[in-house]
């Protein structure tokens, strides 16, 4: 579905630098499973001070992967204040580009390795924390970040802030404070907020989304609910609405609510169209259904 470059696919099918460095001088961790993308990294220092080691743990996409591969590359040999210029667009340039809605991991490789840094610098008293007011709630991102990503990458368009870092690609209750901020930076340049383009170029049979719905559940969905012990199944699809199930630990659990959108809906809506909305189906029986697809 994604045009992606060789140097993309190759950190992802071979990814470098996987796991964690047994007591590593700085680690900074970003994102959450809640969110969908999570990434931990790990750095140790040589006696001149450079980087000799970094490795990374991450769930995420093929982009996430790659980015997060290519970050503990380019940061070997560096000092830290080296590795503290590196950008997320050095990070996606090294890799030969992502498709733009993808930029976000390249962001949070960014996040990363300043978590990172900062965590060293600390001595590894201080836990990472947001700066500046959260604006996007459903993802917890800032405004500091916001205006960072339009500043580095300048953007001129919410769908594009949504692209780098997440913002506005829940609820939409933020887009309308996203929009000032990019008038804010941009003035006369800022664009007009225009809809989303669907994930998928061509017309989709009823069958080729439902196995793209199968799919992306089963892909993007599934590992992080099954992580903290719950579930989820496909019940049915009714044009563009989403009928699914909660089982496990995420059939009591009081944010299902969040998880639906934010995750579930979120992911569909990523990977197979931005048409798609997700319903709960409460009365479904705990047995798991023999689902088409």
């Amino acid at each position: 579905m994604w045009e992606y470059t060789d140097k993309v696919k190759d950190h992802f099918f071979n990814p470098h630098n996987v796991g964690e460095i047994e007591n590593p001088d700085g680690v900074g961790e970003v994102g959450s499973l809640a969110c969908g993308d999570a990434l931990k990294l790990t750095f140790k220092l040589d006696k001149d001070g450079r980087i000799a080691d970094a490795k990374f743990k991450t769930f995420g996409c093929a982009s996430a992967i790659a980015t997060s591969s290519v970050l503990t590359e380019i940061i070997k040999g560096m000092t830290l204040e080296e590795a503290a210029k590196v950008t997320n667009k050095d990070i996606a340039d090294y890799l030969g580009g992502l498709p733009e809605q993808k930029m976000h991991c390249s962001v949070m490789g960014k996040e990363a390795l300043e978590a990172a840094i900062e965590n060293y610098h600390t001595g590894g008293k201080k836990k990472h924390e947001l700066k500046g007011k959260v604006v996007c709630t459903c993802f917890g991102v800032t405004e500091d970040e916001i205006e960072r990503v339009i500043r580095e990458n300048d953007l001129t368009t919410v769908e594009q802030v949504t692209n780098y870092c997440k913002a506005g690609g829940g609820c939409g209750g933020c887009r309308g404070e996203i929009e000032k901020i990019i008038k804010n930076i941009q003035g006369d340049k800022a664009g007009q907020v225009t809809e989303t383009q669907p994930r998928w170029a061509g017309k989709l049979t009823n069958i080729q989304k439902i196995q793209m719905i199968q799919q992306t559940i089963n892909e993007q969905i599934r590992p992080a609910l099954r992580e903290h012990g719950g579930d989820i199944e496909l019940i049915d699809v009714e044009g563009d609405k989403v009928i699914v199930a909660f089982r496990g630990m995420c059939a009591q659990c009081k944010l299902t609510e969040f998880t639906m959108k934010d995750v579930v809906e979120t992911k569909l809506r990523e990977f197979v169209s931005d048409k798609l909305f997700v319903e709960e189906d409460k009365d479904s029986t705990q047995q798991p259904h023999n689902h088409r697809g």
